[in-house]
């Protein structure tokens, strides 16, 4: 499997007291190379820009462009400083999921199916037309929807396991049949959204699936809502290509999840989404880094879920948070 990034992903500075720090990302790549896995650090690229934009508000994009070139505060929200090096920062990790997008659609056998967009800042909170949550653009819908336009893929879906409720996926393919969203998270919790009754709307009805579940939640309940909700419903939507919103932030020490997800069991998510991959659509897997603020935790459980899904690392799983 192979682990794409951009270098300007670590130039985003928030303000102190902002989880969402370069460390996060700088310390995952180290732990990845450290563990043999190829980390592409992808150059810069005119290509992204269409595909933003097929997600993305013009006007948005615009004003968010504008905001960084007059040195506003914010954007948005509180949870989404703007500092010189954020725009930069947002458009790298777009360039380097679109890269992994294209490694699973163009890839030869199987493990060359298999990417991680090793990316901050993060984007499954981030709505057509407004920046939440540490997110400014939607990097992993950017992928789904370059892999149906570009790739002419009819059927993508989407799982996203980050303890928060990815609210702004969500809501760009809602009314759509050919983009599956499934999430299990904490609820009731930020961003207020993912409650069961969330299945979609119009042409995409019963193409979202919400699994929210209580706070405190643990291995046996997180995995059986892993197990019996979400990958049996996968399945049977039989996707072209899988995307992950992999946060890992439901892991039982993170300081802003709720959960006690332990990291044997975040990596048998990894090894049963591997083989769900292998088994509804050759192997196209994109894992596309999300949440996670234990910064001590993040590396190995990113590195042992990793190693899980690349079959050729599972026997020698390498230590991690238990």
């Amino acid at each position: 499997m192979r682990v794409f990034t951009d270098e300007r992903c670590l130039g985003h500075h928030p303000p102190a007291g902002c989880p969402e720090v370069p460390e996060r990302l700088r310390s995952v790549l180290l732990a990845l190379e450290e563990a043999d896995f190829e980390v592409v650090r992808t150059p810069p690229s005119e290509a992204p820009a269409e595909a933003l934009r097929w997600v993305h508000d013009a006007e948005y994009v615009e004003r968010f462009e504008r905001a960084v070139a007059r040195g506003d505060a914010l954007i948005d929200s509180a949870d989404n400083p703007l500092v010189a090096g954020t725009l930069d920062a947002a458009w790298g990790a777009v360039e380097a999921t679109l890269a992994a997008a294209d490694r699973i659609a163009l890839g030869g056998g199987a493990e060359d199916r298999r990417a991680l967009a090793a990316v901050r800042p993060p984007g499954h909170h981030a709505e057509r037309a407004m920046a939440m949550g540490f997110c400014y653009f939607n990097n992993v819908a950017v992928a789904a929807e370059h892999l149906v336009r570009h790739h002419s893929l009819d059927r993508v879906a989407i799982f996203d396991f980050d303890v928060h409720h990815g609210n702004g996926t969500q809501h760009l393919f809602e009314e759509r049949g050919d983009v599956f969203f499934a999430s299990v998270h904490q609820f009731p919790f930020y961003p207020g959204t993912g409650a069961e009754d969330e299945t979609g709307r119009g042409d995409g009805v019963k193409a979202t699936l919400n699994v929210p579940l209580p706070a405190g939640v643990g291995d046996i309940e997180y995995g059986a809502a892993i197990d019996r909700r979400v990958v049996p419903a996968l399945a049977a939507f039989r996707p072209q290509a899988l995307l992950i919103s992999a946060g890992f932030d439901a892991w039982r020490g993170d300081p802003l999840g709720g959960m006690r997800v332990s990291g044997e069991e975040i990596a048998r998510w990894g090894s049963s989404l591997s083989d769900l991959a292998d088994e509804v659509c050759e192997g196209r897997l994109l894992t596309v880094l999300e949440g996670g603020y234990d910064l001590a935790a993040l590396p190995g459980l990113v590195v042992r879920y990793c190693q899980a899904v690349d079959r050729s690392s599972r026997l020698a799983l390498r230590g991690a948070p238990s």
